[in-house]
């Protein structure tokens, strides 16, 4: 499943930290690859452990623990600190796939990475090129959203970044491990719990539809300890 998610940040969150992360000192990209991401990856980054980076990060966590939408569709368990990456003239991320284990900074403790995140902070008509372009079971989709939104797809997507030939494009990645393991699990859980808000929303006042809506309920809250890996 991929999602795009608007207003992650507020605009004036956004524009606070996209005016932080334009004030850094950025590294080249390929540092923090692997060989193999090395060879395709054409970027620059902040150090993980750059006060901006972790500022800005403690701000877009705190943001996606609020979002219904994205508890909703991601049922996470722990997320990992945001990254930032920062694309110029010329450069991109060429086709690849995210590593299946990262460690979290500072500790020794890793997690799985089920669900990939990319924030964006400078407006599309901003930079030519730099769209995420996804591949995924049904097809391929191209992304490049609005300022303070995101997208949420699975890390097992094949994934790249394409060229960027005006402007430049500002963006936050990173993971998170879901307490659903399976995309299609989550896809159903995701979909249950669209409906049960439909139903309360549209039909509020009728007896039936509470009902159904309790049951419906206990439906995706059973399935939760059926699938869930905590």
């Amino acid at each position: 499943m991929i999602l795009c998610i608007p207003d992650i940040l507020t605009p004036s969150q956004t524009q606070e930290a996209r005016s932080l992360l334009e004030s850094a000192n950025w590294i080249d990209g390929k540092i923090t690859a692997g060989h193999q991401a090395a060879q395709a990856k054409d970027n620059s980054q902040l150090p993980v452990q750059h006060p901006i980076a972790l500022e800005v990060g403690r701000t877009i966590v705190s943001a996606l623990q609020s979002n219904p939408l994205f508890i909703s569709a991601s049922l996470p368990l722990q997320i990992l600190p945001p990254m930032f990456n920062r694309y110029s003239i010329g450069q991109q991320f060429k086709t690849h796939v995210d590593n299946a284990v990262r460690t979290v900074p500072g500790t020794g403790h890793r997690i799985r990475t089920d669900l990939s995140c990319t924030l964006f902070f400078a407006e599309p008509d901003e930079y030519d090129g730099g769209e995420l372009v996804i591949e995924d079971t049904y097809g391929t989709k191209s992304v490049k959203l609005p300022a303070g939104h995101m997208v949420l797809y699975p890390s097992t997507s094949l994934h790249h970044v394409t060229p960027i030939t005006r402007g430049t494009r500002l963006c936050s990645f990173f993971w998170l491990q879901s307490m659903i393991r399976s995309d299609e699990q989550r896809a159903i859980l995701f979909d249950l719990d669209l409906a049960i808000q439909r139903l309360g929303r549209d039909l509020p006042d009728q007896l039936s539809a509470a009902q159904s809506a309790v049951q419906l309920t206990g439906v995706y809250h059973n399935l939760i300890r059926q699938w869930a890996e905590m």
